[in-house]
């Protein structure tokens, strides 16, 4: 008997992508890896700067050394769930109707 192991969707990967990016795409990098708005990364990392003197302006360059770009093919994070849910759900109606 052989046993067949059940898909699994992709890992996240902590990468600058190519597209979506102001200077390297550090924060939209950091932005697709937590799941929130790359705007607000920028801002922490710009809150941070101020309260801190600019030391924590050094992570920046670091980060921008450190995390490898994206591929050019690789598709945007996140993935879907699974590869059925390609369709996207249709959009609420204003106001709901019961």
């Amino acid at each position: 008997m052989t046993y067949t192991a059940p898909p699994q969707p992709p890992y996240k990967q902590l990468r600058r992508p190519a597209t979506d990016r102001m200077i390297a795409g550090v924060a939209s990098g950091l932005g697709r890896y937590f799941a929130v708005d790359p705007t607000l990364v920028r801002v922490v990392l710009a809150v941070a700067g101020l309260l801190t003197g600019g030391l924590a302006l050094l992570a920046y360059p670091i980060m921008w050394f450190l995390m490898p770009e994206e591929p050019a093919g690789a598709p945007a994070w996140p993935h879907p769930a699974s590869p059925a849910a390609g369709a996207q759900p249709a959009p609420p109606t204003y106001p709901p109707t019961a």
